[in-house]
């Protein structure tokens, strides 16, 4: 075999490792973006649902709206209309971003940036929510009563001394446990990220 005929056989060999490795790499981040993707699936499903059915409750309160006849019935319905639609869209946006993050795109570097942004928007809308959601507590009682008994909560308050403390307590633990998933997944979505490192 002559010089020239090995190094012809060395330059095709080092082209098919080259065009392996490339498609490995390829595969990695394939099975690597789809594992990330798929860490917040079960969560979109929830959030999706839960949206559903808040902005059903919303196109409810104001269909209802001229039953609120006071003005702090009124500022109550507003405000728990706004609640029901706002932060559902704004946490299913955020979820959006973060789960579409495009791995392949940029380098790991960059990409830990982007997922660093997404994941501090995503835990502070969650944290918002979280706190919104003791103000809810106060507003929705009224709206509900009113809507659904004709009675203003506020001229016989007997029920709020019952709901209230019970709500704080449920909405507590239920806000405790929902943002404890949304932290655990989101750095499981991490430590995939950083395994690519």
């Amino acid at each position: 075999m002559e010089l020239k005929e090995l190094e012809t056989l060395w330059s095709e060999m080092s082209q098919e490792l080259e065009s392996q490795k490339k498609l490995t790499n390829e595969l990695i981040m394939n099975m690597t973006q789809e594992k990330y993707s798929n860490k917040f699936q079960k969560i979109s499903t929830y959030e999706t649902i839960g949206g559903v059915i808040c902005i059903i409750a919303a196109i409810f309160v104001l269909s209802k709206f001229s039953l609120l006849d006071t003005w702090y019935l009124q500022l109550c319905g507003l405000f728990t209309v706004i609640f029901l639609i706002l932060l559902p869209v704004l946490t299913l946006n955020s979820l959006r971003r973060i789960q579409k993050l495009n791995i392949a795109d940029k380098n790991i570097k960059e990409t830990l940036v982007s997922f660093s942004k997404a994941k501090k928007q995503l835990l502070f809308l969650q944290r918002l929510g979280i706190y919104l959601s003791f103000i809810l507590m106060f507003t929705v009682l009224p709206v509900a009563s009113k809507i659904m008994n004709s009675k203003d909560i506020f001229v016989d308050s007997n029920i709020l001394y019952v709901y209230l403390p019970i709500m704080a307590i449920f909405i507590f633990f239920f806000a405790r446990w929902g943002y404890g998933c949304y932290k655990s997944i989101t750095n499981s979505a991490e430590n995939i990220l950083k395994e690519l490192e």
